[in-house]
């Protein structure tokens, strides 16, 4: 299963040790092992012994593990996932989901290696990664496709390709794939995660890049995300930073709560607070984020 509350995803590169390694300090919220695009073609049986081995000796700490296999269409996915189906896997985070289908293959073979595995069944849960135009024509199917998923994810550099187009620093090629990706996974309960930023590998303080990455975490939580896939450990603080509630947050929405509890106990049912209506759904959102902040508070370190 998930965390409570996740927001960051940090990939790692199945075929560095030493990246590996440095991931055990990292205090992401999962942990994904990659298999796929950072494993070059010569490197990946090696890279796939390597991962099965981290998979069962990475120290959590309250982390989970997920490994992105290789995609339906390589060839390769079924070795990857017989090699790393086993104690210690929370879930795989899958790439290149353009159709349902796929979802429902991966389904069934997981049920499979569980079974021989000796995990419990349904066990290992499943992000997607919707990667193409397909991929977001389909999105409601999809995350109605297996009771395993959890999450969905944008590939934005993949999306962005099957478009004909480059990435802009806008993003406004990525406006109308997000938007559907997050309201198909509200609506289907899983949670939707942004793809990553592969100029952001570096952030100094006080840097452009820092605060363009800042500025564009902070950006598809407005719409919806509650997280985002990291690719260096620099990113990972600002992402948790930037998907947690601030001050400002919690105390407005302790303020909402404590007043509209206030007037409901008297027969009021919807109030005036600081000029604004507060009503149920208002409330229901205020409340929502004080739980949210609740779990950050109590996940381990």
């Amino acid at each position: 299963m998930l965390p409570s509350v996740i927001r960051s995803i940090l990939s790692v590169p199945g075929s560095s040790s030493r990246f590996m390694a440095k991931a055990e300090a990292v205090d992401a919220d999962v942990v994904a092992f990659d298999l796929e695009d950072s494993v070059a073609p010569r490197e990946k049986a090696a890279a796939r012994a390597a991962v099965a081995e981290a998979v069962g000796t990475f120290p959590k700490h309250g982390r989970l593990v997920y490994v992105r296999p290789n995609d339906l269409d390589s060839g390769l996915l079924e070795d990857d996932l017989a090699a790393v189906v086993r104690p210690g896997l929370d879930g795989i985070h899958l790439p290149k989901v353009h159709r349902p289908a796929t979802l429902v293959h991966v389904d069934h073979y997981l049920t499979l290696l569980e079974r021989l595995a000796g995990l419990p069944a349904g066990s290992v849960r499943m992000m997607a990664w919707i990667e193409s135009t397909e991929g977001v024509a389909n999105v409601e199917a999809i995350c109605a496709a297996s009771p395993r998923l959890v999450a969905v994810s944008v590939g934005s550099e993949d999306y962005a390709a099957s478009l004909g187009v480059s990435r802009s620093a806008e993003c406004t090629e990525l406006a109308f794939a997000r938007a559907r990706v997050v309201n198909a996974a509200a609506g289907a309960g899983l949670v939707a995660i942004d793809g990553a930023e592969t100029w952001g590998l570096h952030l100094p303080p006080e840097s452009a890049h820092r605060d363009r990455f800042w500025q564009t975490c902070r950006a598809v939580r407005q719409l919806g995300y509650r997280g985002k896939f990291c690719i260096h450990p620099d990113q990972v603080r600002l992402v948790n930073d930037a998907f947690a509630p601030t001050a400002a947050e919690q105390a407005w929405a302790e303020r909402v709560v404590a007043a509209f509890e206030s007037a409901r106990a008297q027969g009021i049912g919807a109030l005036s607070l600081d000029g604004a209506m507060v009503d149920l759904p208002l409330y229901e959102r205020a409340r929502d984020l004080l739980q949210s902040s609740a779990r950050l508070r109590a996940a381990p370190a």
